[in-house]
């Protein structure tokens, strides 16, 4: 088989020995194509076949040409936040729920594999946002995501207040349990279940989405993804906490100033020809199902 892949990464940490099997059979049948087959290092102590060569992430990203996820979404997030440093492309196997960017079935997984190691795939780039903590101007904390940024108290069932500044200017204040800035990508996560709106994901736009807002007529807004998104906190008195996909959480206080932006960095998630985003919706949410 003639293919543009010759060195390929095998990644996603399993949360059930099921799922590993799909490690296996993946991994055997590429090196029967003639395949150099990295295999994430994290996975070193649970697989038991033996392996050609382990690597990190950021290694697999500067080597390979492509990434074969497999697991849920959760794992291509952790995946795409490394890989987007890097041309490498990216593909997922859902051993995970839903799988809205893990879209394989483990059940096709080779026959699905096997065209597009041919070159019959279609490319999806999704871009990331960039947060930063800043302390009277001076950086000290920042981070990646793919679905969302969250800012929460770091108490449970609190409100705070914040200010919402869009390219600087003052666009509103609220009272609420939280904020979740998202993506097109993450509008069907946590920003669809705090009331948000679907973004197809080519759209070049972000959600700012309140969570349990202290008002009647708090809504959500969709801007463009290139406004610069800046939070401050001026009359809350709790510590806060800064969530990059629910996977990497930083603290704040409520003195500092969170900006939140489009980060230049994209992943470059690929799909099978027969992907179809909006069947993916409706089979996955139940979105426009008649009711009996």
């Amino acid at each position: 088989m003639k293919t543009q892949f010759s060195c390929i990464g095998l990644m996603g940490l399993p949360r059930k020995v099921e799922a590993l099997q799909t490690h296996q059979i993946i991994y055997h049948w590429l090196v029967k194509q003639g395949i150099h087959v990295l295999v994430e290092d994290a996975l070193k102590d649970q697989i038991t076949f033996p392996v050609q060569e382990y690597a990190p992430l950021d290694e697999i990203g500067q080597r390979a040409q492509l990434a074969i996820v497999i697991g849920g979404d959760g794992n291509m997030l952790r995946a795409a936040r490394y890989l987007a440093h890097y041309p490498i492309k990216v593909i997922g196997v859902n051993r995970g729920n839903l799988g809205f960017l893990t879209d394989i079935s483990h059940k096709r997984a080779i026959d699905q594999l096997a065209s597009i190691l041919k070159g019959e795939y279609e490319d999806d780039p999704r871009f990331l946002l960039e947060m930063s903590i800043y302390d009277q101007g001076k950086l000290i904390h920042s981070g990646f995501a793919v679905n969302e940024i969250v800012v929460m108290p770091s108490t449970v069932a609190h409100i705070i207040d914040y200010d919402v500044y869009i390219n600087h200017y003052n666009a509103f204040s609220q009272r609420a349990d939280g904020l979740i800035i998202a993506t097109p990508t993450g509008s069907t996560a946590y920003s669809l279940s705090a009331g948000g709106p679907i973004l197809a994901p080519h759209l070049d736009a972000l959600i700012i989405t309140p969570m349990f807002p202290h008002s009647l007529s708090a809504r959500p807004l969709v801007i463009r993804s290139s406004d610069l998104i800046c939070l401050k906190f001026p009359t809350t008195a709790l510590d806060l906490k800064i969530a990059c996909d629910s996977q990497i959480i930083f603290s704040a206080k409520p003195y500092q100033e969170v900006a939140i932006r489009r980060s230049r960095y994209e992943f470059n998630l690929i799909h099978s020809k027969d992907y179809d985003y909006f069947n993916n919706l409706s089979t996955k949410l139940g979105w426009s199902q008649k009711m009996y």
